[in-house]
């Protein structure tokens, strides 16, 4: 089922949708060297025999896995032959590139440099780690994202309809509840999703009218994977997500660890986990233990540096020590509070002697007259007018660190 042509290639517009740059230098025939990265399945290798359908040069294929510099070596010196005599130049198409050494990808670069030779690459590994600057500085990066759950939905019952290269002759009739499942276990990945299709339909029996009925059941078996009821933007979803919320503020630790394991089976993306977590250390634990936001903005930052599934770990321990953490939502409580009071009351006026005073001509105005500089006095406080109105927001609770804090303002030392 591998496309045959430009118009057959399914997903990755942002690379060879219309009047995009790739797809302006095949079209022209202009095409320089270029390299393609990204997962497994995601169209790497279609893409650079789609592109080859639409040259004039001569194309070459080798894997890095088993070529050899001595490959390499007499591909190029067919080349150079090729320009010299006929002016035709040749793309050479190198699967799995990352896995040349340093010494071979430097073979390449005389006759890239000359012109003659277009490279196509393709790798899993982010290639400006796993390719020298050399080779990269003559070469277009472009990356190829997981596909989508509709591309792989079209993919999917192209290889059911299509009775040439396909499983048109078997009769597959496919529950779309099925379809759906493989394109979202199969997580972009279209070789994935396509294999499954395939052992499933070739292994279920025909029913007496001659169809074979590719189910949900059969889906589950041919990917070895059970359906988990998650829809992305259904009740499933925002029913999970608030369980996982309520468990960690009720502080069981247990239950934020299944509702976390049923979202990352499902296919939920991390940074909707960590978003979740830190609104809770934010909201709910706030300053009765201040650590935990900064444990849910580690685990925030480190889940978007290192990505599933190694993510869900550092996500846990910051969700379990949430879970753990005690509990107070004075903060959030405060901040609605003075909202509401901006929002329907009257607006106060910032008094004079908390104005800004840095800008020349602030003392004309009389702007920070009188202000009193607390480092200027005993325990770094001193009592001054702050807040034109008499209004409490934050109301501080006896849970965790947030009992100090209570203890400090009962004492007068930093409130009237």
């Amino acid at each position: 089922m591998r496309p045959r042509s430009l118009e057959e290639y399914v997903g990755q517009e942002h690379i060879v949708g219309g009047g995009k740059l790739l797809t302006r230098s095949v079209e022209s025939d202009r095409l320089s060297s270029l390299i393609l990265y990204g997962p497994p399945g995601t169209g790497k290798t279609t893409l650079a025999h789609c592109i080859s359908q639409k040259t004039n040069a001569q194309v070459e294929r080798i894997n890095a896995v088993a070529a050899n510099v001595d490959d390499l070596r007499r591909i190029i010196a067919a080349s150079q032959n090729r320009f010299a005599t006929t002016g035709r130049k040749t793309i050479l198409f190198i699967d799995e590139i990352h896995r040349f050494n340093k010494a071979q990808q430097d073979v390449l670069m005389p006759d890239l440099e000359q012109g003659q030779l277009i490279l196509i690459g393709a790798t899993v590994f982010n290639p400006f780690f796993a390719l020298t600057g050399p080779l990269l500085s003559r070469s277009m990066v472009f990356e190829l994202n997981p596909l989508s759950h509709s591309d792989i939905i079209t993919i999917l019952n192209r290889a059911i309809e299509d009775k040439e290269r396909g499983l048109g002759d078997l009769r597959v009739k496919a529950d779309s509840a099925a379809l759906a499942f493989l394109a979202q276990t199969s997580d972009g990945d279209a070789r994935r999703a396509l294999n499954a299709l395939e052992i499933g339909c070739r292994t279920t029996a025909p029913d007496a009218g001659g169809d074979i009925h590719f189910s949900i059941e059969v889906a589950q078996e041919s990917i070895q994977k059970k359906q988990v009821v998650y829809d992305r933007d259904g009740d499933a979803h925002y029913d999970t997500a608030s369980a996982f919320i309520k468990s960690m503020r009720g502080s069981d630790p247990d239950a934020v660890l299944y509702w976390m394991a049923k979202m990352i089976y499902a296919g939920e993306d991390p940074r909707f986990i960590a978003r979740r977590i830190c609104i809770c250390a934010a909201e709910d634990v706030g300053n009765a233990d201040p650590q935990a936001l900064v444990v849910a903005n580690a685990a925030l930052q480190i889940s978007e540096f290192i990505g599933l599934p190694e993510a869900r770990i550092p996500l846990a321990q910051a969700a379990v020590y949430v879970a753990c953490a005690p509990k107070s939502n004075a903060v959030y409580l405060g901040m609605e509070k003075a909202l509401g009071d901006v929002k329907s009351k009257k607006t106060q006026e910032v008094p004079v002697h908390l104005k800004d005073a840095s800008y020349r001509g602030a003392k004309r105005l009389g702007h920070g007259k009188d202000y009193k500089y607390v480092h200027d006095f005993k325990d770094h406080y001193v009592d001054q007018e702050y807040l034109p109105v008499d209004a409490q927001y934050y109301v501080p609770t006896d849970m965790g660190q947030e009992r100090d804090i209570k203890q400090r303002l009962i004492k007068g030392k930093y409130k009237k």
